[in-house]
């Protein structure tokens, strides 16, 4: 079977609009995923490698929730000055780890520049520790090598999928009105439907990287549970003069304030992060989070 001339053109065009939007990880940070063992994702000039605590079984006032609900660990990785790359990430701990973690971090170069709780009333107890270097994309791999072999230690890799694996079942919880209310479209995971927004407005540099939403300059809000009882659990990026109007609005709408604090050190304009969570109908926990948001960049 022969193939026009122009059909031909227009599976190249359409070959190379995939290409496009799937850009290929750069060689150096292709050999930090083979260096870590582990998968990521290139973007907005941002390698990403997500590291979900899958070995945790978290309850919250004693109901089981889901990984995706804030238990996933991440490190991103960006061009800075003079070739070298900024790494910051977020590490999820249980309270055995938290100092052997730290140790593996400081006694390899790096920084540990946060430590703190995201939830109220889980078993067991998780901390997160933010994490940051600056190198060559090889040595931060090499350092940062320790810390993830403790944290990831027991952690399963996910199987192998099913040739013809069984369609998702329905998600309980309605993401589209979620998105509607707060007025960002997010994404399924699961059990979770969650949203993330960036700091357009914000212009962060750290040694001469851009610090965008994939590197952590991101406020975001994870929902699970049903229409009528959900859980709520994100996070709040801040300026200074934005802390206390989006806590008077969490707090007026029902919203738990559970950490208040930085996760880097030495950037400007300086931002804080503001940690909550929330359980109740889902539209009026969507709406609470939306009162809170809208005060961002005001």
């Amino acid at each position: 079977m022969r193939i026009s001339s122009s059909l031909a053109v227009a599976l190249l065009m359409f070959t190379s609009g995939v290409a496009a939007q799937t850009p290929a990880i750069p060689a150096p940070y292709q050999a930090v995923l083979t260096s870590l063992g582990r998968a990521g994702d290139f973007k907005d000039g941002v390698l990403k490698v997500n590291l979900p605590r899958t070995d945790l079984k978290v309850t919250i006032n004693g109901k089981a929730v889901p990984t995706g609900l804030g238990f996933g660990a991440w490190l991103a990785l960006t061009e800075g000055d003079h070739g070298m790359s900024v790494m910051m990430g977020d590490l999820v701990l249980t309270e055995d780890q938290v100092n052997p973690v730290m140790s593996a971090i400081l006694d390899n170069g790096l920084e540990a520049t946060a430590l703190h709780n995201h939830f109220f009333w889980e078993q067991p107890r998780i901390f997160y520790m933010h994490v940051h270097g600056h190198g060559t994309p090889a040595d931060l791999a090499k350092r940062v090598k320790p810390a993830i072999d403790l944290m990831m230690r027991g952690v399963t890799p996910p199987p192998a999928p099913a040739p013809t694996p069984a369609p998702p079942a329905a998600p309980a919880i309605d993401g589209a009105a979620l998105a509607k209310i707060i007025g960002t479209v997010g994404e399924q995971n699961g059990a979770v439907y969650k949203i993330t927004i960036g700091r357009a407005d914000l212009n962060v540099k750290e040694m001469g990287a851009i610090v965008n939403a994939r590197m952590g300059l991101n406020t975001w809000a994870a929902f699970t549970g049903t229409s009528d009882d959900a859980i709520v659990a994100g996070d709040v990026a801040m300026l200074g003069p934005e802390v206390t109007p989006v806590l008077t609005a969490m707090r007026k709408a029902g919203l738990n304030v559970v950490s208040l604090h930085h996760h880097m050190i030495g950037t400007q304009p300086e931002i804080y992060f503001m940690h909550y969570f929330g359980q109740g109908p889902a539209a009026t926990l969507a709406a609470g989070v939306k009162s809170a948001i809208a005060l961002l960049g005001k």
